[in-house]
């Protein structure tokens, strides 16, 4: 029985120290320079890949989801920007032709107030839409901004094509916004008229935004006089006189110049710049003299 016993711990022995050298040449083997990893060491690292992929890539997918997140507010800020550039771009091409140094001197010479040479300065507020109204009777739509953002009646709304309408009414936080397919002279809820003129015809040109037709989704401008230059194709923007309207505001483009009501004067038929459409964000005009 002690010879089994004694046979037994030799055998764990045997085993032991088998063990023991074959850990040390493995030992060797992996630490030596080579050429390729044995199967062993290639199963298992593409093993710990494959599941460092399974829960990285997700893992990767989901801080870029919220690094997105993150930089749309800085994509939103920079869209906004853009936004006025381009309207100012387009309001200020359609006033390079007024000669605006040579109308300050003009200015000066006339005496003219200081609240009159603020009404042609004016900045431009974006606004988001917040509703729609399509109703063929009742135009309008709703934007954020409000009395508290020094929005006032009758200013001028405008898209980066060209004028949209005017501020009707004002809250505290939201106005609404009284759209051109609204613009009736015969209707007393109507905007009212706008006084135009043609980009490069400026002296020359003269007449009123009084209708629109909203079957052939054009302009209507009357009281154009018979030996008046406006031509087809000629581009179409505010005067700016009456003082409602600012000046040099885009408004269309002549499709047609016809004979005008009784034969004493001529209409010009006018496509909108500006596409009315389910916009997002519009563009509200402030006058200098309206922000003090």
């Amino acid at each position: 029985m002690l010879k089994v016993f004694k046979l037994f711990n030799n055998k764990r022995l045997f085993i032991l120290l088998i063990t023991l050298v074959l850990f040390i040449v493995v030992m060797g083997f992996s630490l030596g320079a080579r050429k390729a990893l044995s199967w062993p060491e290639n199963f298992l690292r593409d093993t710990t890949g494959f599941v460092q992929s399974l829960i990285y890539k997700p893992a990767g997918y989901i801080a870029g989801f919220f690094e997105d997140i993150g930089n749309l507010h800085d994509l939103a800020e920079e869209n906004e920007r853009l936004k006025i550039t381009v309207a100012q771009f387009t309001r200020e091409q359609a006033q390079y032709n007024f000669v605006q140094a040579t109308n300050e001197d003009l200015m000066e010479q006339l005496n003219f107030t200081k609240a009159q040479k603020l009404m042609y300065k004016y900045d431009y507020h974006i606004a988001q839409v917040i509703s729609l109204n399509t109703e063929p009777n009742n135009s309008t739509l709703v934007i954020n901004l409000g009395s508290k953002n020094g929005v006032k009646p009758n200013m001028s709304v405008i898209s980066v094509e060209g004028l949209v309408g005017v501020i009707s009414e004002v809250s505290n936080f939201t106005s609404t916004v009284k759209l051109m397919t609204m613009l009736d002279i015969n209707d007393p809820n109507s905007q009212p008229a706008i006084a135009a003129t043609a980009r490069t015809k400026e002296n020359q040109t003269f007449g009123m935004i009084e209708s629109y037709d909203p079957k052939t989704k054009m302009l209507s401008m009357n009281k154009i006089a018979p030996n008046d230059p406006i031509s087809k194709d000629d581009v179409i923007v505010s005067s700016g006189i009456g003082g409602l309207y600012p000046r040099a505001l885009m408004i269309g483009t002549v499709e047609s110049v016809g004979v005008g009501q009784f034969g004493l004067t001529r209409t010009a038929i006018i496509k909108p710049a500006a596409e009315f459409q389910d916009w997002k964000q519009l563009i509200v005009v402030f006058r200098s003299e309206a922000t003090e």
